[in-house]
Parts: C-alpha cells; structure tokens; sequence
C-alpha cells in the first residue's frame, strides 16, 4: 500500500540539546490532497516539516517518497527530491527584484541571465498564484503581505511535487487568501501535496482533506477533516476541554481615556474615535487600510500632520514613543520579533526595559529588583519559561507575546493599543490572551484592538471601528457586529 502515498514518515525522532522534539513520529501524505498539521506551538509541527524537506537532519526513522526510502539531509536534497517549504519567517533579498527573488538560484547559465525572459517567467508565476505584482520591483519595497506571496512564488517556480506551508496566511488579507486558497485546490487537483500548517481553524476545517494532530511531539489524532470537530481537534492539541474561544465578560466602562479628532499621517485622514476605560475598541480593516499607521501614529511612531489626541480629557502632544509612553500609551505592535522584543537578550531585560528606574537605583540597575519584577510579571502571565535569563528568542509564539504585554505593564499604562496581538500564536495561548485582555479591561485598562479575524473582533470587542483608504468608514456595537455588517462598511455599504 506505500504506493498511495507521496510521503511517509515512519518513528522519526529528533532532539536537540537533550530535548526531544519529535518521539517516533509517523506522518503520511496522499498525492493530490491538502493535509492539515496542526497543534500548540512547540508540538513538533514545524520540526517534523524541516525534517521532510532537509533542514534538520533525523536521529532515526525512516522517511519514503513514492515508496521508495530516501536519506534527504539538505535543503538542496529536499528540493531535488520535490519537495518545497514557505517557512513562518522570510528568506528573501530586500536589494533584488521580485522577479531575481523567485529565480534566486537559476538566474542564468555560465554567468548570462536573459533579463526578458526571467521578468516574463516570474510574472507568469505571480500571475498564475492569482497576484497582480509588478516583478520589477524590489522585495524591499512591496508589503509584508506580497513578501509571502513571493516566497510561495518562489517555491512554485521549482515544480515542487509535495509543497508545505508554515501559517501562510498570517499576513494576508481575506480577499488574498481566498486568491491563495483557489490556488491550492487547484495545485491539489493537478496532484500536488500540500501540507498546510495553520493556527486558524476556520481555515484548516474550509480548505484541508485530511489532519494530522501533534502534542509534545507525538501524534494524537489524524484523519478525514469530516471526521472532527473544532471542538474536539482542540481537545486532541492542547490535552484538554477547551470550553470557549472567547470568555466571557461583563465589561464595566468608565470615562473616556484616548480621543481622536480629525487625526491626519502619511497613510490616512480624518481619522475620529473614543475609547473609555475597561473597554475593548476593534479597529479593523484591510491591509493597506491605514489602521496599522493610525495607532503607530498614536504612539509616536509615526508622525502625525494633524488632528488632536486626547488622553484623559486633554491634549496631548506625541512626537514619539518616549511622549507616548510618558503619556501613558503602549503599543505592542504588529511584528513583535523585529518591533516588540530584544530576541537575543534575556527575557528580564525585555520585561525591564520600557522602565528601567523601576528596577534601578541611582542609576543603576538592581538586579535584584529586575529579577522580582520579571518574576512577578511572568507569573502573572503565566509565561511559560525554565529561566527568565534565557533570551527572548527561546520563547514559542504565543509567550514572546505575552513578554509584550508584560514589559507595558510595567508602565502603568492607561491605553494599551495591540495590533494583531494572537497572529502567529496557537489556539491554546490565544485562549490564554484573551484572558489576559479581558483582566487588562476589568482593571480600566482601555484596549485598542487591531485584528484581520473577524471572528476575533466579533468574539472580543465592545465596539468596533471600521477603516478603509485611510479614512473611518463607520463604527458598530456589540449588538450590530457581524461578519456582514463589518464588511459591508469595508465596501462602502
């Protein structure tokens, strides 16, 4: 029966450093299917996959392709074996061209490249993903949305038999996914492999054949996607009953906290809003809405040409993060790996920082004091770490998150602004900063909410704002948010 398989992994196993990361794993892949991997960060996901297109090396198992057994070992083995990989963070050249992008490593033969010939094949490529892009220009200068339609370009343009995408969609938005989804089935249905690594259940359960479920790297379930539940594949991820996505609260709101009046940047216009005390305000829109650029302008890192911000009933004036935070504003922001967090110093160091006389003296640095501070806070967060001086980077997703949350704490802030703040993190942790944003909320915290999951608007807001081109196009209560009504303010309705 091997032969009706694509792929087959069989009691692979990995460690690193003595930690087990995969414990005889078995994974199998049909041709022409798209197979769901899913479970919490640190399930072994993510290993298993580099295992299969060679960037990890296995300790043992045995790994067949077309039923034939195969030693891959590279990336370079991998790829000639068929197989393709779009990993979480992108392994792209800022300086070259979408179209050099692609083509990275056949550019040319002996040193000429044929520059007509490779922008029309990139074009082609781009064009045949669903994607309009301009192939010329540099992946530098095109959104973080784009740069993942590149890096599946790129994959694509190598004929890969068997392609696995790790969250593909975290930066997309939905009109795009759906562009990627229509892609894929029709990959599927020209027999190609598809693993699909994704967070999103919604996602998993609209679009995938088949599931595969891990946890502490084994496997805990699998099968048909018709054959599970939401419910019931979140049990099998995370050990245990996950009674609602979304807890429930009863918000208490006070007076208002933050006001927008007639706010102006470079990306958007006009832009008016309140928010009270022990609220949750969404802000949603599309990518390129100019919602992102309002609330870093808020902060101060943008710079804002007009209009006036209000905090507490005056005016405040904000030309940069350090007035911001002085203010009492904090913002975790939408990439916390290159915005949010020092990723190679100790997870100490980043709870400290936005504060560091709350730790020093004289203007030194207690160390004492920082370790009673980051101690508190972790434990608060329930941040899920063996030693606080380990750096920020040996964190899963959803735990660097909440080491964000927790350096703003230690600011006192009164208006906490989180754009995107569960993207890339697994169900479990979700559930768990939720919990923490209803605590924020129920302490008269005001929370200004940016996400592109309706659901997560829908399940967590008491209001929401909608924005399009830069401009507010209307706002809905708790009572009249629904996935129609919010997009119908999207479109101009």
């Amino acid at each position: 029966m091997d032969d009706v398989y694509r792929v087959m992994m069989s009691g692979v196993k990995k460690s690193f450093a003595g930690v087990k990361a995969l414990r005889g794993v078995d994974f199998r892949l049909r041709p022409g299917e798209i197979h769901a991997l899913v479970g919490e960060n640190g399930a072994g996901k993510s290993t298993l996959m580099k295992v299969l297109a060679g960037a990890h090396a296995m300790d043992a198992g045995e790994i067949r392709i077309d039923g034939k057994p195969v030693v891959i070992g590279t990336p370079r083995r991998g790829k000639d074996l068929g197989v393709g990989i779009v990993y979480q963070e992108f392994e792209l050249a800022d300086d070259l061209t979408i179209a050099e992008n692609i083509f990275i490593d056949r550019l040319g033969k002996g040193g000429i490249i044929r520059w007509g010939k490779l922008y029309r094949d990139a074009a082609k490529v781009v064009r045949d993903l669903g994607f309009d892009l301009d192939v010329r220009a540099k992946v530098g200068d095109i959104s973080v949305a784009y740069k993942q339609v590149v890096e599946i370009a790129k994959v694509l343009s190598a004929n890969a038999k068997i392609l696995i995408l790790d969250e593909p969609t975290a930066v997309l938005t939905p009109q795009e996914t759906e562009k990627l989804f229509a892609t894929l089935r029709s990959l599927r249905d020209a027999g190609v492999s598809i693993v699909y690594i994704s967070h999103r259940m919604d996602e998993v359960f609209s679009l995938c054949d088949s599931v595969t479920i891990m946890r502490d790297g084994e496997v805990t379930g699998g099968g048909r996607i018709a054959d599970f539940t939401v419910d019931g594949m979140v049990e099998l991820m995370i050990g245990r009953k996950l009674s609602t996505m979304y807890p429930r609260r009863d918000p208490v709101i006070g007076e208002e906290v933050l006001r927008l009046e007639g706010l102006s940047g470079g990306d958007f216009s006009g832009v008016s809003l309140t928010l009270h005390r022990g609220e949750i305000l969404g802000l949603f829109g599309l990518v390129g809405s100019g919602r992102t650029e309002v609330v870093r302008a808020v902060f101060g890192a943008d710079p804002m040409y007009g209009g006036t911000v209000w905090i507490d009933g005056q005016a405040a004036r904000i030309g940069s993060p350090h007035q911001g935070v002085a203010r009492g504003v904090a913002l975790i922001p939408e990439n916390r790996k290159e915005q949010g967090l020092v990723l190679d110093l100790p997870i100490s160091h980043n709870i400290s920082m936005t504060n560091m006389q709350s730790v020093s003296r004289w203007g030194v640095v207690s160390r004492v004091r920082e370790e009673e501070l980051s101690q508190r806070l972790s434990r608060l967060l329930t941040v899920k770490s063996d030693n606080l001086d380990n750096p920020a980077d040996s964190l899963s997703g959803g735990n660097q998150q909440k080491v964000v949350i927790a350096k703003w704490l230690n600011t006192g802030a009164k208006v906490i602004i989180m754009d995107e703040p569960t993207r890339g993190v697994d169900v479990g942790a979700k559930a768990e900063i939720y919990g923490i944003i209803n605590e924020l909320a129920g302490r008269g915290v005001g929370i200004l909410m940016i996400s592109s999951e309706l659901n997560e608007i829908i399940g967590m807001c008491d209001r929401v704002v909608v924005m399009d081109n830069g401009r507010t196009r209307g706002e809905l209560s708790r009572d009249d948010m629904s996935e129609h009504s919010i997009m119908k303010l999207v479109v101009g309705g």
